[in-house]
């Protein structure tokens, strides 16, 4: 079972809101996921992305590959909790 870390859409039409889920790879965009690890409001200019990052280093640990999307997304959550503790 190859698992995925990627988006799925929640928000209503002209207003998306994602999911940050792992997700059996071969299952649809909105379908069944494993774990939901946070949330992205690309329209919330503050706090756009929260994500569980303990459980992305977890699920990454176990084999889950983070889309490109997720992947860059991982890396901007990275340095806001660094800058946020420092």
């Amino acid at each position: 079972m190859a698992l995925k870390i990627r988006l799925t859409r929640v928000g209503a039409i002209h207003n998306p809101h994602y999911r940050v889920v792992v997700a059996e790879a071969r299952s649809r965009r909105d379908g069944a996921a494993v774990e939901l690890l946070g949330t992205y409001a690309p329209r919330n200019k503050s706090d756009q992305i929260k994500l569980d990052l303990a459980r992305v280093d977890y699920w990454i640990s176990k084999g889950a590959k983070p889309t490109d999307t997720l992947n860059s997304m991982i890396k901007k959550a990275r340095k806001t909790a660094a800058a946020a503790q420092a």
